[in-house]
């Protein structure tokens, strides 16, 4: 505890004894009031893509980009997280695969583009360090 914080708590005590040593509520209001968040969930149940983005998946990143457009506020990423935590949002995964889904078609570019992409493997055995005299050890 600071010097500061010790005479702030000695001078509550001093002047409300044990009614001004309780919480005065949080340290610091919410980035967005109730009324806007109500604001805010109008425009999430439209979509990202009412928004400008092409799927229709709300990251942290696109939720804060919105309430920068919409109330010109700025919060972290963080920030985002503890307010639509605040208000009963939670993340979601996929419960299944998506219906468009081409299981062959995943398949022949496993078989066909990933050894492309990955590259070829270097075999085991001796090696060396050196740039300059391969094959030493």
């Amino acid at each position: 505890m600071s010097e500061r914080s010790v005479e702030q708590w000695r001078r509550n005590w001093r002047e409300g004894g044990m009614e001004g040593l309780k919480s005065k509520g949080p340290a610091k209001l919410p980035k967005l009031s109730d009324e806007r968040f109500a604001v805010l969930e109008e425009e999430l149940a439209k979509g990202p893509a009412a928004h400008g983005w092409e799927d229709q998946r709300w990251t942290l990143d696109r939720v804060r980009t919105l309430i920068g457009r919409q109330f010109h506020v700025s919060c972290s990423i963080a920030g985002v997280w503890r307010l639509l935590h605040r208000h009963g949002w939670s993340w979601q995964s996929p419960a299944r695969r998506a219906l468009e889904r081409d299981g062959h078609a995943v398949e022949l570019w496993k078989k066909d583009v990933w050894p492309q992409v990955e590259g070829q493997r270097r075999r085991s055995g001796p090696g060396s360090s050196s740039r300059t005299k391969p094959g030493s050890r």
